[in-house]
């Protein structure tokens, strides 16, 4: 398609003289089983084209607080900024993230290598394990997900939301240990790693979060040869979309602490992009869709952000900023 601008690369030949002259790269990763998933499909795609590479794992500051909920802890990058420090110090060679807890302005000093292909952008309902009959009235969910909270109580306002915090597996075994009468997961997480109950239920009318689904790699911003060497895996469509979302997200001026949900979709020469912004509460929410071309389509997270603005959602990021 013409609106994917291939990145530039040097040809072939010299391309293959920069691969081989790669070192055993550095992959770095958090410990958990989903983030070591996504690390080794890395490793994995790396040695298809010959180049041999070793994981890195290193806790990320998110990993260590497993009590504060996400959004109250009020800092952008939680799962991210000690791997980029890493990478930063020459400790690791690349950093794999996934792509929703990148900050849409990454470090100084650091690049995108790839963005992966995306798989299931969306969110889960996973049910107790084994409680099948609920009393009736409110139903506590649970989630680590300011957005998913706001979603879900505009949808369910006599539900409670409790906060649930840790790695896929963690919040799993809180969920069975629980009263809750479910908790809410990205779908991508857990169908990466086999976990998916037969029963959990995809929750189509929950925007994701922008990037939900994607997979980041990022380098440091000199290393053109690790650029290269990931050039073959890195999916154009995908790169788009997540853009589209990402640019929606920087014009609300959102983070952890926002509740704005994106989710841009190409079909055939059109992208839509659907995208929402919430109040904490999930009272109020201001939503806009936008279906275009995808040959005028460069601007459009940034204008869908402006008309949502203008349409009240000005208001909401007014009372966020004095909150």
């Amino acid at each position: 398609m013409a609106v994917f601008i291939s990145r530039q690369s040097t040809s072939l030949s010299q391309a293959d003289i920069q691969i081989k002259m790669i070192k055993k790269i550095r992959i770095g990763t958090r410990e958990s089983q989903l983030a070591l998933w996504q690390a080794n499909l890395v490793k994995s795609l790396l040695k298809h084209q010959g180049i041999e590479s070793e994981l890195v794992t290193i806790k990320s500051e998110g990993d260590l607080d497993l009590s504060t909920p996400l959004y109250a802890m009020g800092v952008q990058g939680i799962f991210t900024r000690s791997l980029d420090q890493a990478l930063l110090n020459n400790k690791i060679d690349l950093a794999v993230h996934s792509m929703k807890d990148v900050p849409v302005q990454l470090p100084s000093g650091i690049r995108e290598a790839a963005i992966l292909e995306r798989d299931n952008p969306y969110d889960l309902l996973v049910p107790h394990p084994s409680k099948s009959n609920f009393s009736k009235g409110p139903s506590i969910i649970a989630s680590s997900s300011l957005r998913r909270k706001a979603q879900w109580l505009h949808r369910y306002p006599t539900d409670n939301i409790e906060p649930i915090r840790g790695n896929v597996n963690t919040r799993l075994k809180k969920l069975a240990a629980s009263e809750w009468r479910g908790a809410i997961f990205a779908a991508a997480g857990l169908e990466r790693i086999g976990l998916r109950p037969s029963n959990a239920e995809q929750l189509d009318w929950m925007i994701p979060a922008p990037a939900q689904g994607a997979i980041l790699v990022v380098c440091r911003i000199q290393d053109e040869n690790i650029v290269e060497a990931c050039r073959p895996f890195h999916h154009q469509e995908t790169a788009f979309c997540v853009k589209v979302e990402r640019d929606f997200l920087a014009g609300l001026l959102g983070g952890c602490s926002t509740p704005i949900g994106a989710l841009a979709v190409i079909s055939g020469d059109e992208i839509f992009l659907r995208g929402n912004l919430l109040d904490s509460s999930g009272i109020k929410m201001i939503s806009v869709e936008k279906r275009i071309s995808l040959e005028l389509a460069s601007s459009l997270g940034l204008a869908a952000a402006h008309e949502l603005l203008r349409n009240g959602g000005d208001e909401i990021v007014k009372q966020k900023q004095h909150a």
